[in-house]
């Protein structure tokens, strides 16, 4: 928002869109020239073993409406009349960095003075605000979690195409096989724009209209629905809901079939003229799989059944349901002293992290990580690109939607369901640290 509100959004400061705690760590952390830290998934969906594989979605968004706001003098007073009574439970002062955001905002235009490339990066005085942003970036989450959920829903739908229509994956009703209904159980607007245009880079249905407005303005081109028409023939879907959700479909399609009649594809299976079934009631990626199977024995055409996904979709998940977690990597301290820091709880060894700055780049097609300080990694290779340095960056600009969905379509194909996607030299520093505290080393 521009103009009074200088850097704050929905009416708050940027200020305050952290945790308390991370208000107090300038007060906390040793004088240092430089803090790194960075943010990981450390699970795949639902803890899935077999299939890791996640896509990445989010980042620009939290970029473009949260970190890339110009601070004014009095966002830093409005935010210090807030913290002048935030200490519970009397009301009283709680510690906020009110030197360190006037430094910024006189000295570097009023931008966040932390450079973003996948790690987050803050040096010289504003070395301990490395991880103030850490709560807000945190909430990628989100729409990484739905849009790894839709793409898994996908694989499910492609599937039983593969076995049951005459086109198999080919078709042309496979991207809208999956709707977007959850926008009414939504706990807000955003939530329905990040989840839902998270769900839309894998299929085209959605009646989230938010999202679908969203990420239209995110496109190059916006549809030209005005020439798309319509045949004159119609077609009618049935809408069960009710009951059993595998049963209610059975029991459509068998209605359907006696009404409208109709024909058998190459493969062997039955496509309704004229008539198809949606179900939009307790679907989830593990209801929608037995029901398509359920749909293939009883003779049936994947080409016949549409799914609505409403919670399943946006509602139920969370930051465990793949492990997202942001740390502290990496300190040089004042005297110029260099640290790699890597947590590693002994109750807890999944929650171990990974230490030093890190790079990423392909091996035999694998995104892979690597330590920044091994010269393994060129610049030109490494993935992770500065999207913001202590403001927009120069000559940078997002990758428009429709490219994303084409990415992400290229890439998941050829991605393999499980990888070792961390270095044989960031194993070795790894395990280094762990000697260092004289823990268990950490296997797999």
């Amino acid at each position: 928002m521009a103009g009074a509100m200088g850097a704050c959004v929905g009416g708050l400061p940027i200020s305050v869109l952290t945790d308390s705690y991370k208000a107090t760590h300038y007060l906390q952390y040793p004088k240092a020239q430089k803090m790194v830290c960075y943010g990981e998934f450390r699970a795949g969906y639902n803890k899935d073993k077999v299939d890791t594989r996640i896509v990445s979605y989010g980042l620009r968004y939290f970029i473009e409406q949260y970190v890339s706001k110009r601070w004014t003098l009095e966002d830093v007073e409005r935010a210090d009349a807030f913290y002048r009574t935030h200490m519970a439970p009397a009301y009283s002062a709680f510690p906020f960095p009110k030197a360190l955001f006037e430094k910024f905002v006189r000295e570097n235009d009023g931008y966040f003075p932390v450079k973003v490339e996948g790690c987050i990066t803050a040096e010289d005085d504003y070395a301990p605000m490395c991880t103030f942003l850490e709560t807000l970036l945190t909430m990628i989450w989100y729409p990484t979690t739905v849009a790894t959920l839709s793409r898994r829903a996908r694989d499910i739908v492609e599937a039983t195409f593969a076995r049951s229509s005459d086109q198999g994956k080919a078709s042309p009703l496979m991207s809208s096989r999956l709707q977007d209904f959850g926008f009414r159980g939504c706990t807000s607007v955003e939530q329905s724009i990040l989840g839902g245009t998270a769900h839309l880079l894998s299929f085209t249905g959605s009646d989230t209209m938010s999202a679908a407005y969203f990420a239209q303005a995110l496109s190059k081109v916006l549809p030209a629905i005005s020439g798309k028409k319509v045949g004159k023939g119609g077609y009618l879907v049935l809408r069960p809901d009710s009951g059993d959700p595998t049963e209610a479909v059975l029991m459509a399609l068998e209605a359907a079939e006696k009404v409208f009649g109709c024909t058998t594809n190459t493969r062997g299976f039955k496509v309704i003229n004229g008539c198809g079934v949606i179900q939009g009631d307790g679907i989830n990626i593990q209801s929608m799989e037995k029901i398509t199977l359920a749909v293939e024995q009883a003779g049936f055409a994947a080409d016949n059944v549409t799914y609505g996904m409403g919670g399943g979709l946006l509602q139920k998940v969370n930051r465990d349901t793949m492990s997202f977690a942001t740390k502290l990597n990496h300190v040089v301290y004042a005297d110029g002293t260099a640290i790699d820091i890597m947590k590693q709880p002994l109750t807890d060894p999944s929650k171990y992290s990974l230490p030093g700055v890190l790079a990423v780049k392909r091996v035999n097609g694998v995104p892979t990580v690597f330590p920044a300080d091994s010269g393994e990694v060129s610049a030109e290779d490494n993935l992770l690109k500065v999207v913001y340095d202590r403001g927009p960056v120069a000559g940078f600009t997002w990758d428009d939607f429709d490219t994303v969905k084409s990415r992400l379509r290229s890439e998941w194909e050829v991605t393999p369901l499980r990888a070792d996607n961390l270095s044989p030299s960031l194993q070795a520093k790894i395990v280094e640290q762990t000697r260092l505290r004289g823990s268990k080393v950490i296997d797999g």
